[in-house]
């Protein structure tokens, strides 16, 4: 029969894939993928048509991104951290904390989706660090303040990855999650600034389909809160182990 810390241990294999495919969607949301580009040149210290043109300015730009993702994942690392040693102190009351979480994330998912309107999910509110563009510490700053204060674009997504770190337990696990979550939204940010001008044909195609892509990240969030609540990732869980033994042998 199996142990728990191995279901556990293999959980975090079925759940990293879909934490970065929530930063993914992240990056994508209304308030997020609209201003990406400006605000990549605002922390390179240049115009957005200076990015689409030389190569000097994409450097500066990569550069500022390249922080700004640092300082962003700094922020997330924490948090998963954080909620993960919260799941540890609460561990009494996992199977509590697993239907709390997921009924919440599957409310959250249903309000994307577009059943009903959550009204505070649709303020927008966000940190704002200065005058900071054109250096690497200041794009290192507006990281910091980028994933502490972007809501609601990163709160509901987010609050589901933490989630699950939580009911995990474990922190290297949440740490795991987050660093997944950081990478799903930071590598998009990096990309469009190595790569700007080949990425503004399909940048406006997603801007054209910013509802679709609303209503996959409501969907995502709808089916993680589902299987939080029905105990589905521990059941993928022992799939991954049955299927995969070497996974046994890992950790």
């Amino acid at each position: 029969m199996l142990s728990d810390e191995l279901i556990y241990g293999a959980a975090i294999w079925s759940a990293l894939p879909v934490a970065m495919l929530a930063g993914f969607l992240s990056f994508l949301s209304p308030c997020v993928l609209p201003v990406a580009a400006p605000y990549l040149a605002y922390m390179g210290g240049v115009s957005v048509t200076e990015m689409g043109e030389t190569r000097a300015a994409r450097r500066k730009v990569l550069l500022a991104a390249v922080f700004f993702v640092l300082g962003l994942s700094l922020v997330f690392l924490v948090q998963g951290i954080a909620a993960s040693a919260l799941g540890r102190q609460l561990l009494q009351w996992k199977g509590v904390m697993e239907v709390v979480a997921g009924l919440t994330v599957m409310v959250f998912g249903a309000h994307f989706i577009g059943i009903f309107r959550l009204g505070f999910l649709d303020r927008e509110a966000r940190l704002e660090a200065g005058d900071r563009g054109g250096s690497a510490f200041g794009a290192f700053l507006l990281g910091l303040a980028f994933a502490f204060g972007w809501t609601p674009c990163l709160g509901p997504i987010l609050g589901a990855i933490l989630g699950l770190a939580s009911v995990q337990g474990d922190l290297g696990s949440g740490a795991a999650l987050l660093a997944a979550y950081a990478a799903g939204l930071g590598i998009p940010f990096l990309l469009l600034a190595a790569f700007f001008p080949r990425l503004t044909g399909l940048m406006a195609f997603m801007k054209r389909n910013m509802q679709r892509i609303e209503r996959i990240s409501g969907l995502l969030l709808w089916t993680m809160g589902f299987m939080m609540l029905t105990g589905m990732f521990t059941e993928m869980s022992n799939w991954l182990l049955n299927t995969f033994p070497v996974l046994q042998t890992i950790g």
